[in-house]
């Protein structure tokens, strides 16, 4: 009886060790070689990435945030009292549909200064979007969501801040299809 128990461990613990091989190689890459060097190469393709240039941005804080300007410099403050903020995404498609109604409505307003901040790591994506789409408004990049995380924005893109000076006086999470969609939000909440 006692050779039954101890045979039956031995037995057992090699189907283990077998199971834990088999397990081990499936989840290794083929040539883990190659596979570090790919990956190597992704990752310094991506860092190597060039942001596009872009318009400058009216100075590097925008509601008491200091961020840097996608693919353009910073320079001096907003000269408006009123500044009307659409935070974006390169992947988000109601975001897309939303910047070029954002721009006119900029062009149609010239009494606010409108900006956007694109909250996404990636800032190459961003330029290269907002390039494609040929719109020219100014944006920030915010890589680590400080923007939304200090002024306590909801989780959501797009999402559109008003500022009266650094006061944040309205958000609004809604994409907009129009200027005038926008326009009449801006005027509900000054």
């Amino acid at each position: 009886m006692k050779k039954q128990v101890w045979l039956s461990v031995a037995v057992l613990a090699a189907v283990t060790a077998l199971v834990v091989a088999a397990a081990v190689s499936l989840l290794r890459p083929a040539d883990s070689g190659d596979s570090v060097n790919q990956a190597e190469e992704a990752t310094e393709a991506t860092s190597a990435q060039q942001v596009q240039a872009r318009p400058d941005c009216p100075g590097g804080i925008i509601g008491g945030v200091d961020l840097p300007c996608l693919g353009g410099n910073s320079s001096g403050a907003p000269t408006q009292e009123v500044t009307v903020v659409n935070v974006w995404a390169w992947w988000c498609e109601p975001c897309r549909d939303e910047l070029p109604a954002l721009e006119e409505f900029a062009n149609d307003h010239p009494e606010y200064s409108v900006v956007g901040v694109h909250a996404d790591t990636n800032a190459a994506n961003g330029a290269a979007l907002l390039n494609d789409l040929g719109v020219n408004l100014p944006s920030y990049q915010d890589s680590d969501n400080a923007f939304a995380g200090q002024l306590g924005l909801p989780g959501v893109v797009p999402v559109t801040v008003v500022f009266r000076g650094e006061e944040k006086v309205g958000v609004v999470g809604k994409a907009f299809s129009s200027s005038s969609e926008i326009a009449q939000a801006v005027e509900e909440v000054l």
